[in-house]
């Protein structure tokens, strides 16, 4: 991997040069009431955007990540006006760390773009920061609520929504026990606790035997520590949604073909998904950003089967949206209706996914092509070309070199959100 983007290097250099050299930075006019927002996980391509948008609306804007990545690319955004790098957001000294920010940038607005294991401390960091800058995140009780996905899917169906048939399981014997005599469908076995390595694992049970099913339990890290769900495994077109709230009302809203590794993304109209997700919302008051995953049958039902409370990539798709009215003003303020993007707004991918996924199946490559030719990357952008120069040639090469040093084992390169995808990872 190192020496395939070493090849690709001189190419991304030049492309890069050639931007700077022939786009003239365009620095907006300052907002009518200009905010400073600081944005979280620096790392990845929707911090990226949303700087973009609150830059391009007129705001300054702080960006923060932890050390493991201070290298990122988008810390040389024209669209960051500062960076700072925070502990991690396990660490007791976080809160304060955003709170020294927040006073020496004197933030307005708090936005967490969060990995799963910070969503509720980014969440808890709101207490420290109150009276000093608004945060836009939920309630952390209702973080831990909707991150577990046994807790979540009672919680939707008390609201009468559809959700698939779910079970909680601290103990692997009880799936062996479990009565699926009469399921209509198979189930899946699903880490209630982000799990980078198993979440792509969907295999139906039951298996053929028993001892089939033993052998395929003996690999999952199931307790009452860190418990799992049994979950009807509903067939259909999957979808993602990305939805901005204030006080039970969406102001964002962006809705997705889906997968289970995610890195296209392509508005759809789904409006018996909308009417769910509108519905969670608004009866749960919340404000903040939510993101669920769907999978809709073959009449048309939305069920629910997982909600992430943070900001969804699919954010990538308002590349375009004009500065007002425009994302920003969206996070800023209420709406009557949701901001979505752009009916011409081109899909978005990320180049080096694309040039792989040609690569390692060639029957693809057209295919592949296609995506590029219609679409947009979602890092490069002409007047901000530094982030996917150093994103490709700086942030992954120092974290492969650092996993080769240490011999740490890595599944793959994820470039949408910076990092190498590792057991037990962030």
């Amino acid at each position: 991997m190192l020496a395939g983007l070493t090849l690709t290097l001189p190419v991304d250099l030049a492309v890069t040069a050639a931007a700077l050299l022939t786009t003239r930075r365009r620095r907006p006019a300052p907002a009518a009431h200009r905010r400073t927002v600081l944005i979280s996980g620096g790392k990845m391509t929707k911090a990226l955007q949303l700087a973009r948008s609150f830059t391009t609306a007129g705001h300054r804007v702080v960006l923060v990540e932890k050390s493991t990545y201070r290298f990122t690319g988008h810390r040389f955004s024209r669209a960051v006006d500062a960076f700072h790098v925070v502990p991690d957001p396990r660490d007791p000294g976080y809160a304060q760390a955003l709170l020294d920010v927040v006073r020496a940038e004197g933030v307005d607005l708090y936005v967490p773009v969060c990995s799963p294991v910070a969503s509720e401390f980014d969440a808890a960091a709101a207490d420290v920061l109150a009276g000093h800058c608004e945060v836009l995140s939920l309630e952390p009780e209702m973080v831990r609520t909707l991150d577990d996905k046994h807790r979540f899917t009672e919680l939707a169906a008390s609201l009468g929504l559809s959700v698939p048939d779910t079970h909680l399981v601290t103990d692997p014997q009880q799936v062996l026990d479990h009565d699926f005599s009469g399921a209509t469908r198979p189930y899946v076995l699903k880490s209630i606790a982000y799990d980078p390595v198993h979440r792509l694992d969907l295999t139906h049970l039951p298996l053929p035997t028993r001892a089939d099913t033993e052998a395929f339990l003996a690999g999952k890290p199931i307790s009452p520590e860190n418990p799992w769900i049994l979950q009807e495994f509903v067939t259909g077109e999957e979808i993602c949604t990305h939805s901005t709230a204030r006080d039970g009302v969406v102001t964002v809203w962006c809705c997705c073909p889906s997968s289970a590794f995610q890195v296209n993304y392509a508005q759809v109209d789904r409006p018996r998904v909308r009417e769910w997700v509108t519905t969670f919302v608004r009866e749960l008051g919340l404000t903040g950003q939510v993101s669920f995953d769907f999978l809709v049958d073959a009449d048309g039902t939305p069920f629910a089967i997982e909600c992430n409370p943070r900001t969804h990539s699919a954010i990538t798709m308002f590349h375009d949206h004009p500065a007002h009215p425009g994302l920003a003003d969206a996070y800023l303020h209420a709406r009557d209706t949701p901001l979505e993007p752009l009916p011409t707004s081109r899909p978005t991918y990320w180049l080096y996914h694309e040039l792989w996924r040609a690569l390692s199946r060639p029957r693809t490559a057209a295919e592949r092509w296609r995506v590029v030719r219609e679409g947009k990357e979602a890092v490069f952008d002409r007047a901000d070309p530094l982030p996917y120069l150093v994103l490709h040639h700086v942030q992954i090469p120092l974290l492969l070199l650092a996993s080769l040093r240490s011999g740490g084992a890595w599944n793959r390169i994820d470039f949408n959100i910076g990092k190498l995808v590792q057991p037990a990872g962030d």
